[in-house]
């Protein structure tokens, strides 16, 4: 279990309310809603999450289990800066040295998540590595190929 901080409920609704409102730009620049269906239940969920991008591929990563949906390539709708995209979602658990690779370049997009994975940056703004070593052991990447 990580003991990084995470999000209260009420902080994800209010920013599902905020992500879908004219007033996105707020917060839509580092933050979007995922859409994808429960593998078991068949029912659709939304989440609030920080990302990156690098042209169509976007990049989410959590410390929670719902990426266990996305096992084996599952599509999902983004709503990123108040535009909606389909994509095709596919976490990266096991491969530690992608995940490493990824959350460092991520970190450094989007500085203001580094907390939430124990990480700091070095006198040259880098992640210091061996503290986002430590943070992929509990961490999953998804990567989303926008169709």
């Amino acid at each position: 279990m990580s003991e990084t901080p995470t999000i209260p409920p009420i902080v994800n609704h209010a920013m599902k309310l905020v992500l879908r409102s004219p007033v996105h730009g707020m917060i839509s620049k580092s933050i979007l809603l995922i859409t994808f269906t429960g593998r078991k239940s068949g029912k659709s969920y939304t989440t609030p999450v920080s990302y990156s991008q690098q042209g169509d591929q976007v990049y989410i990563f959590t410390h929670a289990t719902w990426w266990k949906n996305l096992v084996g390539g599952a599509p999902v709708t983004l709503r990123i800066r108040g535009r909606q995209y389909e994509g095709l979602a596919e976490p990266v658990a096991k491969d530690k040295q992608a995940i490493a690779s990824g959350l460092a370049e991520h970190l450094r997009k989007v500085r203001t998540d580094a907390r939430f994975y124990g990480v700091t940056f070095d006198e040259d703004g880098n992640p210091k590595a061996e503290e986002v070593d430590r943070a992929v052991e509990t961490v999953v990447m998804i990567r989303v190929q926008l169709c």
